[in-house]
C-alpha cells in the first residue's frame, strides 16, 4: 500500500504512510478564515485527509453581499495523502509553519480564488483534546493555531476582491487525532448521556499582538480544556488559563453578546460586530453539523456542489446553525496599554452549560 508519501522521511511506525493506526475516526485537518477590516468580506476554507476512510474532502466558503456561497467537494483518495486537491480546491504549502496558498480554480459555482496566507507568528500548539463517552473514546487530537494576513483574489459574480495583508487578516489551523467522521456509528455508546458539548474559541489580530483564547467546558460550566496565549510578534509569547470568563448572551439565543477575562498581566474583552458591520459565518457550510456534507462522508469518486446561504439576522436555531464564527471587535491590554483588533469568536453550544444559564439540547436563553 505505497504512495508518495512513502519518499519522505515522517514514518512514524514501521507501516506505510497510507495506514494510520486502527481508529476509523482518524483524520488529519486544513482550516482557514479571513476577512477584511470593515466586514464587508468574511471567507473561510477547509480541508480533510481521512485515511482509514480513504477519503478527502474540502470546502471554500464567501459570505458577501448579505449571501454565504458554499463551495464543497469531496473524492476517493486511493490513499495518495499529499495530493491537497480536491476537484477545484487545492491547498499548497509554500513554506512550512509560514506561507499556504489556497486555489479555486474554475468550477460550476460563481467563485474562484487565488491567495496567500502569511503568518504573523508562529504556531500555537494548544493542549490535547482527550475526551471519553463512558469506556469510548470520542476524541483524541492536537491543533496548532496561526493568525496571519491574506494577498491575492477572490472573484465573486465577476467581483475582483484583493486581498492585502494589512487590511484582510484571518487565522489558519491544523488539527490531527481522532474525533467522529464519516457515517454514524451503528451502536453508539450505551451510557444514555445527554448530548453536551460547549465550545469557544477567539483567535484575534492586533497590529503589535496575537492573541487566542479556548475553552471546551462541561455541562457544569467547568473548562476540560482551556488555554489562552497573547504574542508579541516579536518572539515573545505568554501564556495564560484564566480561572473564569465574565460573559453573556443575546436574549432568546444561544450566541455569545460578549467575553471578558483576565490574561494574566492584563485583560481581553471581545465583542461580536452588530449592525452594518456583522458577519455570521455558517460553519456547516465547511461541513461542521451538516446533514449531507458533514466530514468524511462518501460522495463517490469526485463530487462538487455549491449552495448559498441567505443571511437571516435571527434563523432558526438547529445543527445547521447552531456552530458559528462571529467576526468580532476586541480590546487587550497589556501592562496597562490598550491595544484594538478584530478576530471571530467561533462557538458550538449544545447541550447545557450550568454557569452561563444554558439548559436543555439548544434551548436558547431565556
Amino acid at each position: 500500500m505505497l504512495s508518495k508519501g512513502d519518499d519522505y522521511p515522517l514514518h512514524q511506525t514501521p507501516e506505510p504512510m497510507a495506514v494510520s493506526g486502527g481508529n476509523r475516526n482518524f483524520y488529519d485537518r486544513y482550516f482557514f478564515n479571513g476577512y477584511s477590516a470593515d466586514g464587508s468580506i468574511f471567507f473561510a476554507a477547509a480541508l480533510g485527509v481521512y485515511p482509514q476512510l480513504d477519503i478527502m474532502d474540502a470546502a471554500f466558503c464567501v459570505s458577501i453581499d448579505g449571501k454565504q456561497h458554499n463551495l464543497r467537494a469531496s473524492k476517493r483518495m486511493g490513499s495518495e495523502r499529499l495530493d491537497l486537491s480536491v476537484g477545484p480546491i487545492t491547498v499548497e504549502i509554500v513554506e512550512p509553519l509560514r506561507e499556504l496558498r489556497l486555489i479555486i480554480e474554475g468550477n460550476d459555482s460563481p467563485i474562484t480564488a487565488d491567495i496567500r496566507f502569511t503568518a504573523r507568528h508562529v504556531p500555537i500548539e494548544e493542549p490535547r483534546f482527550i475526551r471519553r463517552d463512558g469506556p469510548r473514546l470520542v476524541m483524541d487530537y492536537t491543533r496548532m493555531t496561526q493568525n496571519g494576513g491574506w494577498s491575492g483574489t477572490i472573484s465573486v459574480d465577476g467581483q475582483d476582491i484583493a486581498l492585502n495583508l494589512e487590511t484582510h487578516r484571518g487565522t489558519r489551523d491544523r488539527s490531527w487525532g481522532i474525533r467522529p467522521i464519516g457515517a454514524p456509528e451503528s451502536q453508539p455508546p450505551p451510557t444514555g448521556a445527554f448530548p453536551q458539548f460547549w465550545w469557544l474559541w477567539t483567535p484575534l489580530n492586533f497590529d503589535n499582538h496575537a492573541c487566542f483564547f479556548h475553552s471546551n467546558d462541561d455541562g457544569e460550566g467547568l473548562p476540560w480544556n482551556r488555554r489562552g496565549v497573547v504574542d508579541d510578534l516579536a518572539g515573545s509569547a505568554s501564556e495564560f488559563e484564566p480561572k473564569a470568563m465574565d460573559l453573556s448572551y443575546y436574549q432568546g439565543t444561544r450566541r455569545i453578546k460578549q467575553v471578558a477575562l483576565e490574561t494574566g498581566n492584563g485583560t481581553l474583552s471581545i465583542t461580536p460586530r452588530t449592525g452594518d458591520q456583522s458577519r455570521t459565518f455558517y460553519m456547516s457550510g465547511l461541513g461542521y453539523m451538516h446533514p449531507v456534507w458533514g466530514h468524511g462522508m462518501d460522495h463517490g469518486d469526485l463530487e462538487v456542489t455549491h449552495d448559498i446561504i441567505a443571511l437571516e439576522p435571527s434563523p432558526a436555531i438547529d445543527m445547521t446553525t447552531i456552530h458559528i464564527q462571529a467576526l468580532s471587535d476586541a480590546v487587550l491590554t497589556v501592562d496597562g496599554q490598550e491595544h484594538h483588533g478584530i478576530g471571530v469568536v467561533e462557538q458550538l453550544f449544545i447541550g447545557p452549560h450550568q454557569t452561563s444559564g444554558l439548559t436543555g439540547l439548544m434551548d436558547p436563553t431565556s
